[in-house]
């Protein structure tokens, strides 16, 4: 959780104040700046103890360990199979469940199957505890296995183990890099609303909501500018998440199965388009607004605080920047309807369902 800053308030319609915010962010990240300023010692030290006491709650309450990681070979169609790796935090390893079918990355395997009619080869190398700083670890694993399309779920860590801001944006910027750079597409679930979290007191949850959704803005700009795409998961993991506790785990920190199959549902179009087997059908009857092409920044601030928006880079009459810089395209795609295993059969696409992993 990093110290407070002073700045403006957080919220809808401060949606260019976001925005600049986090291009200061990037910035930072790029040329060495980005830190953040010391409210009073007092209200420091009042968010310091509320911390430590939410960490304490969540610690005891949280799973034993992690779900088994599911790695191994989904569906049966011809040609050769699609890889799929996952990289990132806990949220992307799906602590809080118990099977490996109800985590977010097999769920996504088992339903890009289906949409491509390819067999999908899944690997997790996500780790529990992780921040931004350990991608490059996961990304050096991840090359090896020579993957087409990898998730990146990261960014609750950071803000919670107080990482500068400037520091993580520029962690995951070089792990983007280096996996475009292979040939890899890269989808990355953006930082979670922390504003949800039930162990965590106000004023510290007011707070944690601005820095959550600060990081996500700023973490978008830098993912586009690489070469990836992002989609929300704060608003995913945030309203909804706040009237529905069914949503979270024992720990009321990590999502349960519900939770990761509504997650995985926002990111599968994003994911399965990346890898060109989204069908356009799908996409039919969207309405498109004139808005929906917008200068990085601001797209990645309205992107922030609306379920599920992918944002990717575009250009406008051949032009991939304009006067405030690079172009970016939103879109809201229709999630598809994931359940999460044991629950209400709803199908992900047409088709029969994956076959169980030859692997792990």
């Amino acid at each position: 959780m990093p110290l407070l800053q002073g700045g403006t308030c957080e919220g809808e319609a401060d949606g260019v104040t976001r925005a600049s915010r986090a291009r200061r962010l990037v910035t930072g990240a790029m040329y060495g700046g980005g830190g953040l300023g010391i409210a009073g010692a007092a209200l420091v030290g009042l968010l310091r103890h509320e911390a430590r006491d939410a960490r304490r709650t969540i610690e005891v309450r949280r799973a034993p360990a992690d779900p088994p990681n599911g790695n191994g070979r989904y569906g049966s169609g011809r040609g050769r199979p699609i890889v799929l790796a996952m990289l990132g935090d806990s949220s992307a390893v799906g602590l809080g469940v118990h099977r490996a079918e109800q985590t977010p990355g097999v769920l996504i395997a088992s339903a890009l199957t289906e949409l491509a009619e390819r067999p999908v080869r899944f690997v997790r190398l996500a780790g529990t505890g992780a921040t931004s700083a350990r991608l490059a670890a996961q990304v050096e694993l991840a090359l090896a296995e020579e993957p087409d399309v990898a998730v990146i779920m990261i960014g609750a860590n950071d803000v919670t183990n107080r990482a500068r801001p400037a520091d993580s944006v520029r962690n995951l910027a070089e792990a983007v890099r280096v996996l475009v750079a292979a040939g890899c597409q890269v989808v990355v679930g953006t930082c979670p609303d922390l504003g949800t979290i039930r162990p965590i007191r106000q004023p510290l949850r007011v707070l944690a909501r601005r820095w959550s959704r600060q990081l996500a803005a700023a973490q978008t700009i830098a993912v586009v500018a690489e070469g990836g795409r992002t989609v929300s998961l704060g608003s995913v993991l945030g309203p909804k998440f706040a009237t529905d506790r069914e949503l979270f785990s024992s720990d009321e920190f990590h999502p349960s199965a519900a939770g990761y199959a509504a997650a995985a549902a926002v990111l599968l179009p994003s994911v399965a388009d990346a890898v060109g087997v989204w069908p356009a059908a799908a996409d039919r009857g969207l309405r498109m607004r004139r808005d929906t092409v917008r200068p990085v920044a601001q797209a990645a601030a309205r992107a922030a605080g609306r379920t599920g928006t992918e944002v990717q880079a575009t250009d406008v009459r051949g032009e991939e920047t304009g006067p405030r810089g690079p172009w970016a395209r939103l879109r809201r795609r229709r999630p598809p309807a994931i359940a999460a295993p044991g629950g209400t059969a709803r199908p992900a696409a047409s088709g029969d369902p994956a076959e169980p992993p030859t692997g792990e």
